[in-house]
C-alpha cells in the first residue's frame, strides 16, 4: 500500500531520496543549470512537501510551492527501484489537489528537456509546455509546462 503525506525532508530516508534525485541531474546538467531547493528551503513556510511511503520506507517524493497565483511543482523524485508502479502518478495527483486545496489557478513547473519520462507523466496529467515563468530565464535545456487548475 503507498500512503502519500505530508513529510519532514529532514527524514534520513526523504534526504538520502533528495541526494539522490540531486547526484542524477548533476550528472546530466551543469550545476547552474540545475534549479531544485535545498533541505532548508524545502522546509519554508510557502512550501508543502510530500512523501510517498510503502510499509517498508518513503520510496519518493515531491513539493508544491506556493507562489502568488500559482503552485510551481518542484523536487519531485522516485526511487528508481520502484519507477513504473504509479509512485510519480500519485505523488503529481497529491500535489494537484494541494493545490486545489489553496485555491491556485495553476500549476507550473520547470524541469529538464533531458527527463523524458518526468515530460511524458506531466503531459499524461494535462501539463502543456510554456514559457519561463517567475524568476526563471530560457537557458535550452529547461522544459517550462503549466496545467490550469480553476
Amino acid at each position: 500500500m503507498l500512503l502519500i503525506q505530508h513529510a519532514d525532508p529532514h527524514r534520513p530516508e526523504l534526504t538520502a531520496l533528495l541526494k539522490q534525485s540531486n547526484k542524477m541531474m548533476k550528472s546530466l546538467y551543469e550545476a547552474h543549470e540545475i534549479h531544485s531547493l535545498s533541505i532548508k528551503d524545502l522546509c519554508q513556510e510557502n512550501v508543502r512537501f510530500l512523501g510517498a511511503q510503502t510499509k517498508e520506507t518513503y520510496i519518493g517524493c515531491a513539493a508544491l510551492a506556493l507562489r502568488e497565483g500559482y503552485g510551481e511543482i518542484k523536487s519531485m523524485f522516485v526511487d528508481p527501484s520502484n519507477r513504473g508502479k504509479g509512485v510519480g502518478k500519485a505523488l503529481l495527483g497529491a500535489l494537484e489537489d494541494e493545490a486545489i486545496k489553496h485555491k491556485l489557478a495553476y500549476l507550473k513547473l520547470e524541469t529538464g528537456a533531458l527527463l523524458k519520462e518526468a515530460v511524458g507523466l506531466y503531459a499524461l496529467f494535462g501539463f502543456q509546455v510554456c514559457g519561463p515563468f517567475g524568476e526563471y530565464n530560457d537557458d535550452g535545456v529547461s522544459l517550462f509546462m503549466s496545467k490550469t487548475l480553476i
